[in-house]
């Protein structure tokens, strides 16, 4: 990942409301969620919350997936670990041995 991609990708996070549908949808894992079920869960009004996925996946946070009559997204997962590894790739000068608790990554629950 480079400077630019990173800041995208902040940049589209700043958003509670997009933050929000992003934390959702790493929740669901990768069955992903339709837009309604996005929409019901978080309470955004449907209108609102298609702006805000079009910026999720413009940034490439969520990838889309036509299912009949509905969209289903999904978290890109891959960014957003690239993210994490971009922001520690240099932790004590690229000698994580000696701040071992702080550059380790973080295992899921």
């Amino acid at each position: 990942m480079d400077k630019l991609s990173a800041t995208t990708v902040f940049e589209s996070l700043s958003s509670g409301v997009r933050l929000d549908i992003f934390r959702l949808l790493v929740r669901a894992g990768p069955q992903g969620l339709v837009a309604g079920e996005i929409a019901t869960t978080l309470a955004v009004p449907p209108t609102n919350l298609s702006f805000h996925l079009k910026a999720l996946t413009h940034a490439r946070l969520l990838s889309g997936v036509q299912e009949g009559r509905f969209q289903r997204y999904h978290a890109n997962l891959v960014l957003m670990q690239e993210l994490v590894a971009y922001l520690t790739a240099e932790c004590c000068a690229g000698q994580p041995q000696h701040c071992p608790e702080i550059c380790q990554p973080v295992a899921c629950p």
